[in-house]
């Protein structure tokens, strides 16, 4: 890569690769998942830098692809569903969301959700996918993507009223 390619590509990891690792061991319960899907969907971003650079969204696309490649991975393992991974939820969130909230145990409901809803979340309001680029990384239709984030939200709104 020539020098002002590799450095473009170096201030965008710099500025995405902890949000990214963040989201994914929310989504997944697994620090140790998320770092190596991370890692992964960056050095896949390397390679294809000319191009995923000229994406409207880069960012995007690495979410999708380190959430494919978590998504993968546990998949070879033999596990057909998400870890609950509370305490790697907890740790997470607190590191991502520990400004914003004040009152209200924002961790705690997240690890309370069902991991399907609780990527669904994390990918669409934490990392800000749109609901196309979390049904990419899920694996499912957009109507999925509305249905589940609708039953979670539902979910986190009784679950906080609760807290206060």
């Amino acid at each position: 890569m020539e020098g002002s390619v590799l450095d473009d590509f170096e201030e965008f990891f710099a500025r995405n690769y902890l949000s990214v690792r963040h989201a994914v061991t929310l989504a997944f319960g697994s620090a140790d998942l998320a770092d190596d899907a991370a890692q992964e969907a960056f050095i896949r971003a390397c390679v294809r830098w000319s191009r995923v650079r000229s994406m409207a969204r880069p960012q995007g696309w690495v979410y999708v692809t380190a959430t494919n490649v978590a998504r993968d991975r546990l998949r070879r393992a033999g596990r057909r569903e998400y870890s609950e991974g509370r305490e790697n939820v907890q740790e997470a969130a607190r590191d991502v969301a520990i400004s914003a909230v004040a009152h209200v145990d924002v961790r705690d409901a997240l690890a309370a959700l069902a991991p399907r809803q609780r990527m669904a979340v994390v990918l669409r309001y934490l990392a800000d996918l749109t609901n196309e680029e979390v049904a990419r990384a899920m694996g499912c239709s957009v109507g999925t993507v509305k249905s589940t984030l609708h039953s979670a939200l539902a979910g986190l709104r009784v679950d906080l009223k609760e807290t206060r």
